[in-house]
């Protein structure tokens, strides 16, 4: 059981390092969400650090597949990047008639 949490914890950490802190950040955002809501919940404390570790682990994987999701949009956005177009020539004005 431990080597696939290992296994788990390798696959979510090694795709980039911008991914790596996207995971941390969604982790400890989860953790936070899960120590309030058990706390106001006034539920036990071995309750809460368990529900808090199922909620960072939930964040961190869900952030990373929208980091993911982000950077495929991104990279997707910046290939159809249509090239900038030729100036237009500027307008000349209508000769006048002399008088």
């Amino acid at each position: 059981m431990a080597i696939s949490w290992i296994r788990l914890a390798k696959h979510l950490l090694v795709s980039a390092p911008d991914m790596r802190l996207l995971v941390i950040l969604g982790g400890f955002s989860g953790f936070l969400i899960g120590i309030v809501t058990g706390w106001a919940c006034h539920a036990p404390l071995p309750t809460i650090v368990w529900r808090a570790s199922v909620a960072a682990l939930l964040a961190g994987v869900v952030l990373r597949w929208w980091g993911q999701v982000w950077m495929q949009g991104l990279e997707q956005a910046q290939q159809q990047k249509p090239a900038a177009p030729a100036p237009a020539p500027a307008p000349t004005a209508p000769a006048q008639a002399e008088v």
